[in-house]
């Protein structure tokens, strides 16, 4: 039954209408970009006791035109890795934008950062789909960019929960279930398969416990949210950065020392601002 009833989607899915081609893939991206742009605009003019509408819209809507967008060779777990970072982007900017007062002073610069990154992502998704050579400069750019908007995520995402002053076990959990995913997306564009490995998945369930234990952790000391959303990105940033260049085997002294001293230092300047 189940088998019939998904036939036509992945029918759809394995070949789909030839109109959909006819559009260029960068006209696909502008088209895609503009949807999203109105649609995060639309909903800033609501209250936030209504995201429970503009959530699962954003998710429906920027999957759909990821692949929109990507459209040929999407195969394995490309169904999640291509689209689970600008999914999870858009719902957390949108949510992100409550935190600042709803004026158009604010609205226009922020949709305009949001176009920017939106467009930025697909480009992004649609190089690691096309899977070309490590040693390009292009696969270069790409994992910078998805490397940058890993850490800006998190970063916008630790923000909303310390905001929110909910209790550590919350704290945990929550930083615990988004790291995971997004760790083990990271850790997937080193080879780009079409599956991921015992080792990815082991290395990620590894950085998302500790960053686990370090939100529990941060949220006893009173640190200001904005301070301990940088000082978790930071960590994030590192041990990331570090588990790559391990599992790229190119984890040398200077990439180590390099990785600490960025840890090192935004904890300074945490452990600077307390206010005790």
């Amino acid at each position: 039954m189940f088998e019939k009833l998904t036939r036509p989607l992945r029918s759809f899915v394995k070949q789909p209408p030839r109109w959909m081609y006819r559009i260029e893939k960068r006209y696909r991206f502008v088209i895609s970009v503009l949807i999203m742009t109105f649609l995060m605009l639309v909903s800033t003019f609501f209250f936030f006791d209504v995201a429970w509408i503009f959530i699962p819209l954003f998710v429906l809507v920027s999957y759909s035109l990821v692949f929109y967008s990507i459209l040929e060779g999407v195969e394995g777990i490309e169904w999640l890795t291509l689209f689970l970072l600008p999914v999870l982007f858009t719902i957390v900017i949108y949510l992100f934008y409550f935190l600042f007062p709803v004026r158009w002073l604010t609205r226009i610069p922020f949709i305009a950062i949001y176009a920017i990154s939106f467009y930025a992502l697909l480009l992004t998704s649609n190089i690691f789909n096309v899977g070309v050579e490590k040693n390009l400069q292009l696969y270069r750019a790409a994992f910078s960019v998805n490397y940058f908007f890993h850490t800006f995520l998190i970063f916008l995402f630790l923000n909303i929960l310390f905001s929110l002053r909910l209790d550590f076990l919350i704290n945990g959990l929550g930083v615990g279930i988004v790291i995971f995913p997004l760790a083990l997306q990271f850790l997937w564009t080193i080879k780009l398969d079409l599956s991921l490995d015992r080792q990815a998945l082991l290395h990620a369930g590894f950085i998302a416990f500790v960053m686990f234990q370090l939100a529990m952790l941060l949220s006893f000391v009173p640190f200001r949210s904005s301070i301990a959303a940088l000082l978790l990105s930071a960590g994030y940033y590192s041990f990331t950065g570090l588990t790559t260049a391990y599992l790229d085997s190119r984890l040398f002294k200077n990439t180590i020392r390099e990785y600490v001293f960025v840890l090192s230092f935004v904890l300074a300047i945490a452990v600077l601002t307390l206010n005790w």
